[in-house]
């Protein structure tokens, strides 16, 4: 039998809050940024203080910024912009300080104790924890060349990422330059930071929408009365067929956005155009099996606070998307 090797790795999710119940109702319940700023100074650097590796001096900056603007913030990208603008301000050694503060990536688990509460819950959700020996000797070969170069831990936001992403991404940013290195993983751990806010907190208002518009190439028009579904993959709660839509004259999905509002929320989804079903109805030619009939096209949606319009341009030969605005 091959050996398992275990390998701690760092996966961002909802941070274990300790004692602070005074600041959420349950585990799985996120909090309002309002009623974040209704509590005291000390709740609130204690609850934003693990988004930052062991670096709690974010929180009591923006702490001490948020009490004398009369504007607080109400959205978790501007609570991501602001605390990204605290660390991107700060010195060159509390950047670095920041950045060594990171577990290595080649802890055993028998260590995962020493980890925040941040990075053992992340651990524990990243489905990553064997390798193979092979694959394992290599990762141990270029994290040694990584932390003999760049005396930094390396860091990596693996959240939908595997084993092969991770060995692919070290293998890559080791032919870069120090100061270029040192730019990629702060923004690395920027990243972390908005998925731990994310998992802990959500705007007062949500804002975002889903929109969807359809282009048929092979007739120069847009694909009016096309069939559509949607149906949210991610998170496993809340996954299933979310609606289903029909194109107005336009192209454009009847009646609105497809989501907004609360029903807006992180993960991954999938639309499914049934092209077969409307060229036939446009008596457009096509194959006896045609060669595209039901197009899947699975995206994410990272921001509750975006705008997230997903096209499609479509031929009985052919398909294209990009994201939208």
């Amino acid at each position: 039998m091959k050996p398992t090797v275990y390998l701690v790795l760092f996966f961002f999710v909802q941070a274990v809050l300790g004692n602070n119940t005074c600041l959420a109702d349950g585990d799985d319940d996120k909090m309002k940024l309002r009623d974040l700023w209704a509590t005291g100074s000390k709740e609130t650097i204690s609850f934003l203080g693990g988004i930052y590796e062991h670096s709690e001096w974010v929180a009591e900056t923006l702490v001490k910024q948020q009490s004398g603007d009369a504007d607080e913030i109400t959205t978790v990208s501007g609570l991501a912009a602001a605390m990204k603008a605290i660390v991107d301000n700060a010195t060159e050694k509390q950047k670095l300080d920041l950045l060594k503060a990171h577990p290595d990536l080649a802890q055993k688990v028998e260590k995962l104790s020493e980890l925040t509460a941040d990075s053992q819950e992340e651990q524990s959700k990243a489905g990553l924890q064997s390798m193979t020996a092979e694959e394992l000797a290599k990762f141990t070969e270029l994290n040694t060349q990584y932390k003999k170069k760049f005396q930094i831990p390396f860091i990596l936001a693996v959240r939908h990422s595997t084993k092969f992403t991770v060995l692919s991404a070290l293998e890559g940013r080791l032919s870069n330059p120090k100061e270029a290195e040192i730019v990629t993983a702060l923004q690395q751990v920027h990243k972390i930071a908005w998925m731990r806010i994310l998992a802990k907190l959500e705007s007062d208002e949500p804002s975002g929408f889903l929109t969807c518009h359809v282009l048929d190439t092979a007739n120069g028009c847009p694909a009016a009365k096309m069939r559509i579904s949607l149906t949210r993959l991610s998170p496993p709660e809340t996954a299933g067929l979310v609606a289903n839509f029909m194109t107005n004259d336009d192209g454009r999905l009847e009646g609105g956005p497809a989501l907004k509002g609360s029903n807006f929320t992180v993960g991954t989804y999938e639309w499914v155009f049934y092209t077969g079903d409307y060229f036939a109805s446009k008596g457009t030619q096509v194959a006896g099996t045609p060669f595209l009939d039901e197009v899947p096209l699975r995206f994410g949606i990272d921001n509750p606070d975006d705008h997230y319009h997903v096209p499609l341009l479509v031929s009985p030969w052919s398909y294209s998307t990009y994201r939208g605005s």
